[in-house]
């Protein structure tokens, strides 16, 4: 099957790499030349495990190859739409790049043509480009399947996770059905209508954030309380709750929650509510605990050394992990961007920050040192910051820690999640220990 996937980011990226994977021919098309030149030469931006082999191997047996011309949808059966959905200063999402994709289908598609929007969009925006480009007047399906995929584990997921459909018509429905359960062999869910598919990918995210937020508002009240209390072993013990077919089921808290969908996504909700007579105030609340944690996390460590009349700019602060989530190179909106920026306005001036994940640019904008090894970042540090347990993070042994730390060893753990034995051996070794709600 020719397949075209318009939008080469993450999201367009994974899913070329899986089709071409299983044998399906690709056309990418986006309007960044560098990206689409990158690809053609084998090369791939997006700090995916896997993803950088698979399209090398792919555009080399010329089953994958890019293009800046729209024409070229011409020649596939299917289009995939899988353009960002940004943020706009109303806090609504920006359906500018999606406009303009379907401006140009409406130039070039054929009959027969299924399309399928892969973005993430408010409910009705299906509709409305099909309505607004005149789509009717051809023979074409267009239906959404929201994208659901987890950085760091993506190309597994997309072929293990069930997709979920909805058309502008039935007939729409049954084609997008058609298509994943073929192609990829999943369970396909499908759903009444477009509109019932774009709001589940908003209810998960806005169920994610919210739950994030209050395993985070828990840890905060575990802090302020006057008692030894570990969040950790709290929310185990609620988990263990069994209510209807599932037990509670309460995420771990962390320095901040980071990524392209959860940071924008539960902001979409709220608009969404506001222009139908609404005023919804969990989309809201969620957002606001967790865009706090990072701050949070810098007042903690500053109050701990202004109380020891220790100057933070006297400190080489080290962080282990800068993406946002465990094992992936993805540093959009990453909490620990919002912690560095916020260290250095209280006066920190020697940050160092080690990733094996994320690429040579991402620190480019930022005053904090780039280490290429845990060993240099660590070295002569007195305050170490896990913002994120990547797996060559998790081996650094508290041992590690006590041979190359110095002064008062502080070790702040956004999300590495020492265990209590682990905590224990750090303490014997005279290091302060402050986690997250522990």
């Amino acid at each position: 099957m020719k397949i075209s996937v318009i939008g080469f980011g993450y999201i367009g990226a994974v899913i070329s790499a899986a089709f071409c994977k299983i044998g399906h021919k690709v056309i990418a098309i986006d309007n960044n030349v560098n990206v689409i030149n990158c690809l053609n030469s084998g090369k791939c931006h997006i700090p995916e495990p896997k993803l950088q082999e698979i399209i090398c191997k792919q555009v080399e047996k010329g089953n994958l190859k890019g293009s800046l011309d729209f024409k070229d949808v011409s020649n596939c059966e299917v289009v995939l739409v899988t353009v960002g959905t940004p943020l706009s200063e109303n806090f609504d999402a920006d359906l500018t790049a999606i406009s303009d994709v379907f401006f140009q289908l409406s130039q070039n598609i054929i009959d027969d043509q299924l399309i399928m929007i892969k973005s993430t969009v408010p409910p009705g925006t299906t509709r409305k480009m099909y309505n607004t480009f005149k789509l009717d007047q051809k023979n074409i399906s267009v239906g959404f399947s929201p994208e659901r995929l987890a950085e760091g584990n993506a190309i597994k997921e997309l072929t293990e996770l069930p997709v979920i459909v909805g058309g502008v018509d039935d007939a729409s429905t049954e084609k997008c059905a058609e298509f994943w359960g073929s192609t990829l062999g999943v369970e396909v869910i499908k759903m009444s209508s477009c509109e019932s598919a774009e709001l589940v990918k908003l209810a998960n995210n806005q169920w994610i954030d919210l739950n994030i937020a209050l395993a985070n508002e828990l840890a905060l009240l575990c802090d302020a309380l006057p008692y030894p209390l570990d969040v950790l072993e709290i929310i185990e013990g609620a988990n263990s709750l069994k209510k209807g077919k599932h037990n509670v089921n309460i995420l771990q808290p962390s320095i901040g929650v980071g990524g392209y969908c959860l940071t924008k996504d539960p902001w979409f909700v709220a608009s969404l509510a506001k222009k139908n007579g609404l005023n919804l105030e969990i989309p809201r609340t969620s957002r606001s605990v967790n865009d706090k944690m990072p701050v949070n996390a810098a007042n903690v460590i500053s109050n701990f050394y202004n109380k020891k009349n220790i100057n933070l700019n006297d400190l080489k602060i080290a962080i282990l992990g800068y993406s946002f989530k465990t094992n992936s190179g993805d540093i959009r909106f990453s909490p620990m961007q919002y912690f560095v920026e916020t260290m250095f306005r209280k006066g920190a001036k020697n940050i160092h920050i080690f990733d094996s994940s994320i690429g040579d640019d991402a620190l480019e904008h930022s005053l904090a040192i780039r280490s290429h090894t845990w060993r240099d970042c660590l070295d002569g540090a007195t305050c170490v910051v896990y913002g994120t347990a990547h797996d060559d993070i998790k081996k650094i042994l508290p041992s590690d820690l006590n041979e190359l730390m110095t002064g008062d060893k502080l070790i702040y753990d956004g999300r590495r999640y020492f265990s209590l034995s682990e905590i224990k051996e750090l303490k014997a070794m005279h290091f302060d220990y402050i986690g997250v709600g522990r």
